[in-house]
């Protein structure tokens, strides 16, 4: 098989069990802001937020450290996997230990909005604590269910997940009500429990879901065995650390916005300004599956290839194409906002007129995962170099960025300003990137030629978004012209491709 088919043969596996897990989940979206209040939605995304940053701190950059050692030492498979286990599993326990026990001091600090009892919220918080927790053990098995070029069972088990995760939602918030009300089979049983309309229902849906798949996992987890070695184990830990905090880095840029509009701002509107940014957020998340499905199927690919002689071209042509990827995506998500924005329609007028307000910071939040996508692409010359210090400076001047800026501007701008601060950090990640990349692993990058498709793409939504008012017509028109233009220009290497 050759190089090209094999990375796009795991690339479009894992993007379509990405892809689909994903676009299951946005459904839900329109689903959560018919049920629930804006303030109420804004504890969602505020909760979330928190999550993400924490899963980072439980996976210790192991799932990276595991695909470049199994890479570097094929005959200590076993006892990288054994070692890249058992780091997450000492750390997870101590997690819990620390943490269960304070569930109520947590939720009282992490509070937003004050119309939601403060038990509820420590049962929140210990929905959570038991997700992260089941989460960050199923890391390394999955991980090695992709260093072994499974993409077929990975893809299974990540959209059985999330079957699981909306069956569970719509029972809740649909299935459950309706026997209770008509007073069906079994009503009697749920009614005494059962509170319509709870937010937390869908933080146990997740637990359920996570904690099912875990299960499914045991042919992985069967395999591990009490081997380690300490100098391996040195070895890994030195080269995960500053992943996890490239990591955490990366997950504080996405996701500290949210938490500090929750701190920084009057609790009488935190929760719903909070909302209206989770909501339009949401309307991005089409690039965001297509930024994490690339990451999938390109992380071990890079990891295998790297030896190759012409691994450096390789990898120049999978980002210009990748470039060209998500400017069109980008260009046709803000062509039809005019449509995707009914998936955040509120449970009334006021609540959709309050959703649709941020519509705005929808152009500004897609083109931050343009830049994060092209950075994630280039941050593969600290992970072959094994320099990972480099993805820890880049991601912590991105976090930096990130929290000056929000805590200067969130007072007098709210989420406005969130949003183009996400956009700062992520472009200064990618430039940052860029240069020391060059420096210290030269890729023959076609710079020219992506800056110009990124240039035009952002021409072409400005005059698209803002011009023309989110017309449909012009919009998608556009998004023609630039479709064709692309072809045009790229035909001569597409027929090439294409006829091997």
């Amino acid at each position: 098989m050759s190089t090209a088919k094999k990375f796009a043969g795991q690339t479009f596996v894992y993007g379509l069990s990405t892809i689909a897990g994903r676009v299951l989940s946005f459904f839900l979206t329109p689903i959560y802001t018919r049920t629930y209040a804006t303030r109420v939605y804004g504890i969602f995304g505020n909760l979330y937020s928190y999550a993400s940053m924490l899963s980072a701190l439980l996976a210790f950059g192991m799932e990276t450290t595991f695909m470049r050692y199994v890479n570097k030492r094929p005959e200590d498979k076993q006892v990288v996997y054994n070692n890249a286990f058992g780091a997450i599993l000492m750390i997870s326990l101590t997690f819990l230990v620390l943490t269960f026990p304070l569930a109520s001091l947590i939720a009282g600090w992490i509070r937003i909005d004050a119309s939601t009892p403060l038990p509820e919220y420590i049962l929140f918080i210990k929905f959570f604590i038991g997700t992260l927790v089941v989460d960050a053990l199923s890391v390394i098995p999955f991980a090695k269910i992709r260093a072994d070029g499974r993409p077929g069972r990975y893809g299974m088990l990540k959209f059985v997940n999330v079957l699981m995760f909306v069956g569970l939602n719509l029972a809740f918030i649909y299935v459950l009500p309706a026997i209770v009300k008509h007073n069906w089979l079994g009503a009697g049983i749920i009614a005494p429990w059962f509170k319509p309309g709870w937010i937390g229902y869908v933080f146990l849906s997740n637990f359920i879901a996570n904690s099912i798949t875990a299960l499914m996992l045991l042919p992985e987890f069967v395999k591990l065995r009490p081997k380690f070695s300490k100098t391996l184990m040195g070895e890994m830990l030195l080269y995960s650390w500053p992943i996890l905090i490239a990591n955490f880095s990366y997950l504080v840029n996405e996701n500290l916005d949210k938490i500090l509009l929750g701190k920084l701002l009057p609790i009488k509107q935190s929760a719903t300004q909070v909302g209206i940014y989770t909501a339009c957020a949401k309307i991005s998340i089409f690039l965001s599956i297509f930024v994490n499905a690339f990451r999938l199927g390109a992380e071990p690919f890079f990891f295998s290839h790297a030896k190759n002689k012409n691994a450096t071209q390789t990898y120049a042509r999978i980002m210009h194409y990748f470039i060209i990827a998500v400017c069109l995506i980008f260009v046709a998500l803000v062509a039809n906002i005019e449509l995707l924005k009914y998936f955040i329609k509120g449970k009334d007028a006021t609540q959709t007129a309050l959703n649709w307000s941020g519509i705005g910071v929808i152009p500004v939040l897609l083109f931050g995962y343009v830049s994060l996508g092209i950075y994630m692409n280039l941050s593969v010359w600290y992970k072959l170099t094994d320099q990972t210090k480099y993805g820890l400076y880049i991601s912590g001047i991105g976090a930096l960025v990130t929290i000056v800026l929000n805590v200067i501007f969130i007072p007098s701008y709210g989420y406005i300003a969130s949003a183009w601060i996400s956009l700062a950090a992520y472009t200064t990640m990618m430039v940052l990137s860029y240069v020391w990349g060059q420096i210290h692993y030269p890729i023959p990058y076609l710079l020219k030629k992506n800056l110009a498709y990124i240039i035009v793409s952002v021409a072409v939504v400005y005059i698209s978004f803002s011009l023309f008012k989110r017309n449909l017509f012009i919009g998608n028109g556009l998004l023609i012209l630039f479709g064709l233009g692309t072809l045009y220009i790229e035909r001569k290497e597409l027929k090439a491709i294409f006829s091997k």
